[in-house]
């Protein structure tokens, strides 16, 4: 059995390559449109969950949507409709990012499915609309991660009245 023989030139080499292989991952990762498709999905997701702080902190302070709601309405109303639907399922089909000037617009069709009360109307507003949904997010920083959710619209979702 031989003794196994470390030398300083092969660790370096070896740290060198790990340093490398790890700088081209965070490079692929942090790419604009990467980051919106995660952000987005993260959104969808962390709503699914209710984890309420998670989704507040994936909004801009001035988040704005077709329906008029600010940030603090529309965190309000989800609380409130995703009460009545327990173990929702929200799924995006489809999704595609592009950003531009760092503005990055996601795209998909959104299908909520789930129990409850509210549930059936739900899903026949929403899983039947034709036109995707467009959510724009905003690079916030200088940080690659750093998107915030601005505006939420899709032009064939109206809302009851009372309800805006």
């Amino acid at each position: 059995m031989r003794p196994i023989t470390i030398r300083f030139r092969d660790g370096f080499y070896a740290g060198l390559g790990l340093a490398v292989g790890v700088g081209i991952f965070l490079i692929w990762l942090w790419q604009p449109d990467r980051q919106v498709n995660r952000h987005a999905a993260n959104l969808l997701r962390r709503t699914q969950e209710r984890n309420w702080n998670g989704v507040a902190s994936l909004l801009g302070t001035d988040y704005s949507d077709q329906w008029g709601d600010d940030r603090t309405v529309v965190l309000a109303r989800l609380r409130e409709i995703f009460r009545y639907i327990p173990n929702a399922q929200i799924m995006a089909i489809d999704p595609v990012a592009r950003v531009e000037n760092e503005k990055g617009i996601w795209r998909a069709k959104i299908v909520i499915q789930g129990e409850g009360e509210l549930v059936g109307m739900i899903e026949e507003r929403v899983n039947s609309l034709a036109t995707p949904f467009e959510l724009e997010w905003r690079h916030d920083s200088g940080k690659p991660w750093d998107w915030k959710l601005v505006r939420v619209g899709n032009p064939e979702l109206e809302l009851p009245k009372g309800f805006e």
